[in-house]
């Protein structure tokens, strides 16, 4: 089995697209007006529009505002990457700050209220870790 992408449902994807182009820094590639994706190294980021959903049927579960999924992207100065994230954003939830388990981490939302980590390692157990 091999992880292949994580997906974003938005009820508008032209705004979360264009949030997560420039938030990543590469380009989407939009295969209908509803569905695009965004690839770096081995890692895809999908993104549709709430019309897609019509396409999976009835049961699908709805989100409770109990559970929260933070897509994580290790960065190689998220000091750095702050500077460029905080315009381009409304919601920063941490400024960078070195976490307990050895990693900087920068927490934000996207357009749509989505968490994202932008971390650093900067412990020696954590570059060890990631390296």
């Amino acid at each position: 089995m091999k992880f292949q992408s994580n997906r974003i449902i938005t009820s508008d994807i032209r705004r979360s697209v264009a949030f997560y182009e420039k938030a990543l820094a590469v380009d989407a590639h939009w295969f209908t007006a509803d569905f695009a994706e965004l690839s770096i190294n081995a890692f895809t980021l999908a993104i549709g529009s709430t019309q897609t959903l019509q396409l999976f049927g009835d049961d699908l579960p709805i989100h409770s505002d109990k559970s929260a999924i933070i897509m994580e992207f290790r960065v190689s100065d998220v000091d750095e990457e702050y500077l460029r994230i905080k315009d381009i954003t409304e919601k920063i939830i941490q400024k960078p700050t070195t976490m307990p388990w050895g990693n900087r981490s920068l927490l934000f939302c996207d357009p749509d209220g989505n968490l994202l980590n932008f971390f650093t390692p900067v412990s020696p157990a954590a570059i060890q870790k990631f390296s």
